[in-house]
């Protein structure tokens, strides 16, 4: 149903788009907010048991859209998926990494958050596709009641998962050592790994957001260039399952590259479209790298809040940035 939330509450609830849309937004920003206290949760509590919260709290979200009447039920909606989605945020990769290194295999992380990150950006365009064909075929109903069973077998899988001991991770040879200067280089070497992936995921946003606004546009090219931007970015992430373990340099230099992309797309728009798909590719690449530095960097108990930081900081961008684009759009 990714790509019908909009038509759903329009034509069959008759809620005004401007509320819809705004509703909607406030949720992407409460996101942001939820992230870091689901975050520290899943470090405290355990990151299992965060995936299996924000699962259930996905279904309960998707049964609200579904059933859901008016405006009051779309904003708990809104609320509860962008709190299952911020109990999710950082608590996968952090049992991912924990768990490769309890089975010795903490340099296999990078591949298969790569590969798993591939594989869920190239599946998410056979979902939108067959959302359609089944909301076409069958009517909304079946579209949720579809929807509601993929969130329900991610709780199944959450369930089965296994936490792995503490003991097994604490031994890994990455543990950061302790202190007030050495939790100070941490934040430093955070921060500065986190944000150029931010700001070059802000830029990647902004230029499909320009791309797909072009006058002109028919929904037939529009759904094309879509599908080409993320097919970019499983690509990206397919190419990252090969690349060595790296660090901030990697992330400044991808960074560097896609600024350099978007200053010839403004010297030479002809490439304009070019760039675009060229920097969901750069972000593909850079997503899986990152990732693997974070885990590397972070402590044991911090695992998830890095990530959950992490994404925060790609979301406030990319809303920065998206907002930047739609008023030079207007002007």
């Amino acid at each position: 149903m990714h790509g019908l939330y909009l038509l759903w509450w329009v034509q069959e609830r008759a809620i005004p788009a401007s509320i819809v849309a705004a509703i909607l937004a406030a949720g992407d920003l409460a996101i942001v907010a939820f992230e870091l206290p689901t975050g520290w949760f899943a470090d405290r509590f355990g990151h299992r048991l965060s995936l299996i919260v924000g699962s259930c709290l996905q279904v309960a979200g998707m049964l609200l859209c579904w059933l859901g009447q008016g405006i009051p039920e779309l904003l708990a909606a809104s609320v509860l998926v962008a709190l299952g989605d911020g109990f999710r945020s950082g608590a996968d990769e952090a049992l991912l990494y924990r768990s490769c290194v309890a089975l010795n295999r903490e340099a296999d992380f990078q591949r298969i958050a790569a590969r798993t990150r591939a594989v869920q950006i190239s599946a998410m365009v056979g979902l939108v596709i067959s959302g359609g064909i089944i909301v076409k075929a069958w009517g909304f109903g079946t579209g949720w009641l579809a929807e509601t069973l993929l969130c329900a077998t991610g709780l199944v899988l959450a369930c089965s998962m296994v936490e792995p001991p503490v003991a097994a991770v604490l031994s890994e040879p990455h543990t950061p050592p302790s202190g007030r200067a050495a939790a100070a280089d941490g934040i430093v070497a955070l921060t500065a790994l986190i944000l150029p992936l931010a700001l070059l995921g802000g830029l990647a946003s902004a230029t499909s957001f320009l791309a797909q606004t072009a006058g002109g546009r028919d929904p037939q090219s529009v759904t094309m260039l879509v599908a080409a931007i993320t097919l970019a970015e499983a690509a990206g992430s397919v190419m990252a399952v090969r690349m060595p373990p790296s660090g901030v340099r990697t992330q400044i230099i991808l960074a560097s590259l896609g600024l350099s992309a978007v200053i010839a797309a403004a010297m030479w728009p002809v490439a304009f479209f070019t760039v675009v798909v060229a920097l969901a590719f750069l972000s593909g690449v850079a997503h899986p790298l990152r990732a693997g530095a974070l885990q590397r960097l972070a402590a044991d108990t911090m695992r998830a809040r890095a990530a959950s930081i992490a994404s925060a900081c790609d979301k406030a961008c990319a809303t920065i940035a998206l907002l930047v684009a739609g008023t030079w759009r207007r002007r």
